[in-house]
């Protein structure tokens, strides 16, 4: 089985560290409460920030956050399994398009937790076309609207989804998962040995 799968809030815990660094920055530097939507997952929807707010948030959390950031609770023992019993992983992620150094960052993670996917798609604008040129069985992502053009366009999607972000309704293409052991289950569940799908 090909399974696509998302970088930051899926692989790594940077979208939490992000909406920390979000508070702090709408909080002390910009003395307010600019908070919109607090079910948006990223930051250019989730406050009314001017675009100058917004490139300077860029310069002084992104590469922080990056740092900061982690491996998701369980992700290791799962991927691990996943990959023992012949499953292909491929990176498909927008990391690395706003501050270069950050894909620089998440590969020094990934190397220090000797984690080696299949392939790696960086600076990702359009993730569907990704998953169709990889003809993928499955998309991981946490992004709501990358979720909802994927099932559009009959890509099976797992909606990894963090508290208080978008509920989307479940169908044949998108499934909610909120940790590592959902993703385990579903893709045990769903896949036969020979890795076709179960209808």
């Amino acid at each position: 089985m090909k399974i696509g799968i998302d970088l930051d809030g899926v692989v790594i815990d940077s979208e939490t560290t992000f909406r920390t660094y979000e508070e702090i920055f709408d909080i002390d530097n910009l003395k307010g409460n600019n908070l919109i939507n607090k079910e948006e997952p990223k930051f250019q929807a989730r406050y009314n920030w001017t675009p100058e707010q917004e490139k300077e948030f860029i310069e002084k959390y992104f590469l922080k956050v990056s740092k900061e950031s982690n491996l998701m609770s369980g992700f290791i023992g799962v991927y691990n399994l996943l990959k023992e019993q012949g499953h292909e992983f491929v990176v498909i992620t927008a990391r690395g398009g706003f501050v270069g150094k950050m894909k620089d960052d998440a590969i020094r993670l990934l190397e220090e937790n000797d984690i080696k996917f299949d392939k790696y798609y960086w600076k990702v604008e359009d993730k569907l076309e990704i998953c169709k040129k990889e003809k993928v069985d499955i998309m991981i992502d946490d992004d709501w609207k990358i979720i909802k053009k994927l099932s559009d366009n009959q890509i099976k999607t797992l909606y990894f989804r963090d508290t208080n972000l978008v509920k989307l309704d479940e169908n044949y293409y998108i499934k909610e998962v909120n940790n590592w052991g959902e993703i385990y289950r579903y893709i045990k569940d769903k896949f036969n040995k020979d890795n076709t799908y179960k209808e």
